[in-house]
């Protein structure tokens, strides 16, 4: 009789419930996606659903209908009834006995939560502390997949050094991104960011912070940046979903600026509220 154990109980395999089988868990094996809402409206709810689909389709998840999807989220966010809210979801190859490879036949799993928003007031007034850590990550990260293992590790790490956020370093001393984050800095008048390419995740977010610099009068660069660069910005921020545009105060323990949220973090999160009324 093939058995499991679960924790200190032995259950026959036939008699466990197909999550215990899910890829997920052996493998990594899904994508998934992270929206929020501003005021009872789910915000960029289309540019995440296309990414979604982008991501199914890279890693030969075929088939599933991102219309039912969207269709699911937005019922469940009007079941919630929470204003501010954060959307999980994700998408497995689905449940079957450990092995590496998988039948085509196999039907992927659903999963989503709705929850409220932390308050990150004090961040975006204050600003956070963040440190540098090696980008171990593979090289698709463009794919929004399950597997954060190393992202995990890094922001840990910056959470025992006391900071907020982990700023990802490559093998070529580049930064890449935050653990769970964009990253920009400002000189002057320019604001800089790292170029999308296979190694950086196409944030949303991202892309509506560029669009919110260009309406504010700053030129746009895509580049990547050493930590050394970093470190000397005007100003440097992180950008993610569910806080959006957050300040970035100190670098390596060094002070960024005058070691308060600048001038220009402010007016690109002003108009970043435009987007999202």
């Amino acid at each position: 009789m093939q058995v499991a154990m679960i924790q200190d109980k032995i259950v026959p395999m036939a008699e466990l419930e197909p999550i215990y089988f899910d890829r997920a868990i052996y493998f990594g094996d899904g994508v998934y996606e992270v929206v929020r809402s501003y005021d009872g409206k789910i915000f960029a709810l289309e540019e995440h659903m296309a990414r979604f689909a982008r991501s199914l389709s890279a890693i030969g998840i075929l088939g599933v209908d991102t219309a039912q999807i969207r269709s699911r989220v937005q019922k469940a966010f009007d079941n919630a009834g929470i204003s501010n809210a954060k959307i999980y979801f994700h998408i497995t190859r689905g449940s079957a006995p450990r092995n590496h490879s998988w039948d085509s036949n196999l039907g992927p799993n659903f999963f989503l939560t709705v929850t409220e928003l932390d308050d990150d007031t004090k961040e975006k007034t204050e600003g956070i502390a963040v440190s540098t850590h090696p980008d171990l990550r593979w090289k698709r990260c463009d794919i929004k997949s399950l597997n954060l293992l190393p992202n995990v590790l890094a922001r840990q790490d910056a959470i025992k050094k006391g900071n907020s956020e982990a700023i990802l370093v490559d093998d070529s001393g580049l930064i890449t991104e935050g653990a769970a984050s964009a990253f920009f800095a400002i000189f002057d008048q320019a604001l800089q960011t790292a170029p999308l390419t296979s190694n950086i995740l196409p944030s949303i977010t991202r892309k509506f912070v560029i669009e919110a610099g260009k309406i504010i009068g700053l030129e746009i660069v895509e580049e990547s940046l050493t930590p050394q660069q970093a470190g000397g910005a005007d100003e440097l921020f992180t950008a993610v979903t569910t806080n959006d545009i957050v300040p970035v105060v100190r670098f390596d323990d060094g002070i960024i600026g005058d070691g308060k949220p600048g001038k220009y973090t402010k007016l690109l999160t002003q108009e970043f509220r435009s987007f999202t009324s």
